[in-house]
């Protein structure tokens, strides 16, 4: 088969690959990753190019109107290599540098809150221990073993201890060569502690470990020092396979429609974790062997993927993980660039979809032992929720979609350079504010921007309640398009491709159904325990997309409940910080556990309830005005109601 060779603008990236070959994969041959959010089944239209010269085979042309294939488009998952090419990819078709949320981003919190309680003693999964060993004589005359163990006891650790078979070879030169004064490097491992290896005491040994946050649509890794328990440095980026679907099922899918799909998935989170722990290591100026033991925290479908287990039977009834409290595994068997032999764990979940990273969040809330009532959120493309206080806790996870991610909106993108994170409409004026990452021309517009743009196209009455264009509105901005109606937010000559940026009708029914979703399955929660929305004390924020909302406007459109401002507080990435307690602190340890067992999900798909909820929740702020008492007073001015 014959080679081609594939020319990538504006990157001027050059790919030679076989004839026959997707012109996605020819990009990412050359590191260049493609936006997608169906899998590669030409549905969505993100992967838009423009094949400037040569000759392709588009297989599908379904979301290409006569004009763009006139003008060379073709949509890289559907279109093959079938000679020399020339081919742009424009900045808004590519998957560029996320803004992404580290643990030290977002508010502080009390000490409670971040969960830094828990490390009043630090005893880390991996540690040196310190031992002075008594020298034998014909009198004294133990084996070294023997002697090893009662200074390990002496030296607090009461746990059975397995001794592997390297270590039994060194230990008796190590012993004598140190003068019996040496250092017992001991890990965590199922079953109890495992002596990996033993030195002089006084001997430089660099001893690290990696938290991890595995989300859906970023991953962030931080390093740590397990011996001063400081945070050396952390790095994030977006998941890798999000070039396989933006949301878990479409990921699931992917790995039962495609034969080696499970393959592809578990590589690109591991390839995307190295990714970050290569540039940790380097920063640092350590090898990769130094790090000796691993926690990530991630929900039910990530844990799955990136054990490289079977999702398929999360996504059907009754909706059953093959683990909520997953085993730990050795480095080398999942192929992460650290020790080989470093065990890996997993934050423990609790149903097929609130897994580890809401465990992991829950314990940095510290609603666990404390008697106010808390509501914990993490808005991503999974709404999580967490009700509860030291009597109880209840979990659910409500499909909110990837709309809040961009996914399903016409020029919806995820927070990277060049999306709208902030827009304000001025009716009056026919004027739009906007704000973008970056401070450039816009591109598109983010999650956060897309709870500013419903709040605020409702505010100058631009939408209805029921998020509907007010017909007879004297403005250019209101117009027909291909789609139906849709709103102009930035003209061509201001947007950074050159053409007009609009929020579609079908976009605003997205947004008020995602919302929507997040609303029902707070008020879920909130009705088991017949509780109304303002006898919660405290409302925490979590999550990359949730840092940046603007409370008011989401309780303006009705995605959370209209309580006083007051009572909420964004706490970061709580599942990052969650995983590096565990890491840390066998109290953390203990807890995270405890409230994983405590913790009872609730599954929204039985009964009616949630549906109920879900319909009464799409409109703008709510059916029930009642709910939302500070904006009733605007609406009853508005509206007959």
């Amino acid at each position: 088969m014959s080679t081609c060779e594939v020319r990538f603008l504006p990157d001027e990236k050059v790919a030679r690959v076989q004839k026959g070959t997707i012109l996605r994969q020819a990009a990412r041959e050359v590191g260049l990753e493609i936006k997608s959010v169906c899998g590669d089944k030409g549905t969505c239209g993100k992967c838009l190019c423009i094949v400037r010269s040569g000759e392709v085979n588009r297989h599908r042309t379904a979301n290409l109107t006569p004009a763009q294939l006139a003008e060379g488009y073709a949509l890289a998952c559907q279109t093959t290599v079938e000679g020399d090419l020339v081919v742009e990819v424009p900045h808004s078709s590519q998957l560029s540098q996320h803004q992404v949320l580290t643990a030290e981003d977002g508010q502080k919190g009390t000490l409670s809150e971040t969960g830094e309680d828990l490390l009043a003693e630090i005893r880390p999964l991996f540690r040196m221990v310190p031992l002075e060993l008594p020298e034998p004589s014909l009198v004294e005359n133990a084996s070294d073993l023997s002697r090893l163990m009662t200074a390990l006891e002496k030296a607090g650790i009461t746990e059975k201890v397995h001794v592997d078979l390297p270590v039994l070879r060194r230990m008796p030169d190590v012993l004598r060569e140190n003068s019996w004064q040496v250092k017992a490097a001991l890990a965590e491992a199922p079953g109890g502690l495992e002596m990996v290896d033993i030195y002089g005491l006084h001997e430089s040994v660099p001893v690290y470990g990696l938290a991890i946050d595995i989300g859906t649509t970023t991953v962030v890794v931080q390093l740590i020092d397990l011996q001063s328990g400081k945070t050396v440095g952390v790095k994030g980026t977006y998941n890798q396979q999000a070039r396989y679907g933006d949301d878990v099922i479409a990921r699931i899918v992917y790995t039962e429609e495609n034969p080696g799909g499970m393959d592809e998935l578990q590589r690109a989170v591991v390839q995307t974790i190295n990714g970050l722990a290569d540039q940790l290591v380097e920063q640092a100026g350590i090898t990769s062997d130094a790090i000796r033991t691993v926690v990530y925290a991630g929900n039910t479908t990530m844990t799955h993927l990136f054990l490289k287990v079977t999702g398929m039977y999360l996504r059907r009834e009754p909706y059953i993980p093959a683990a909520s409290l997953v085993p730990p595994v050795r480095a080398e068997e999942v192929g992460l660039k650290v020790h080989p032999r470093a065990w890996v764990y997993g934050t423990p979940g609790v149903g097929s979809y609130v897994g580890g990273d809401i465990v992991s969040g829950a314990l940095v809330t510290g609603m666990q032992h404390s008697p106010e009532i808390t509501l914990f959120i993490d808005v991503g493309t999974n709404g999580e929720i967490v009700l509860g206080n030291q009597e109880w806790l209840l979990s659910c996870a409500c499909s909110a979609g990837p709309a809040f991610e961009g996914a399903g909106i016409r020029f919806g993108m995820r927070a990277m350079e060049g999306a709208i994170e902030r827009l304000e409409v001025d009716l009056g004026h026919d004027r739009v504010a906007y704000q973008t990452i970056g401070g450039g021309k816009p591109l598109g517009i983010c999650g956060s921007g897309l709870i500013d743009m419903l709040a605020t196209l409702r505010e100058s009455g631009v939408i209805d309640r029921a998020g509907t264009f007010v017909t007879g509105l004297d403005t250019p901005r209101i117009r027909e398009g291909d789609d139906g109606k849709e709103y102009v937010l930035v003209w061509a000559r201001d947007a950074a491709q050159g053409k007009d940026i609009v929020i579609t009708q079908a976009d605003i029914k997205n947004l008020i159904r995602a919302k929507g979703a997040v609303f029902a399955g707070i008020r879920v929660l909130l009705d088991m325990v017949s509780l109304q929305p303002d006898m919660i004390d405290r409302i925490l924020i979590a999550g990359g997309f949730g840092n940046y909302i603007n409370i008011p406007d989401a309780v303006r459109i009705g995605l959370f409940p209209d309580v006083p401002v007051e009572k909420y507080r964004y706490i970061g990435n709580s599942s990052l910080k969650g995983a590096r307690l565990s890491l840390l602190s066998a109290e953390a340890r203990r807890q995270i556990a405890e409230i994983a067992q405590k913790m009872t999900y609730v599954e929204l798909s039985a009964g009616n309830l949630f549906m109920d909820e879900f319909v009464s929740a799409l409109f703008l702020p709510h059916t029930d005005l009642s709910l939302f008492p500070s904006i009733y007073g605007e609406e009853k001015g508005r509206i007959a109601v």
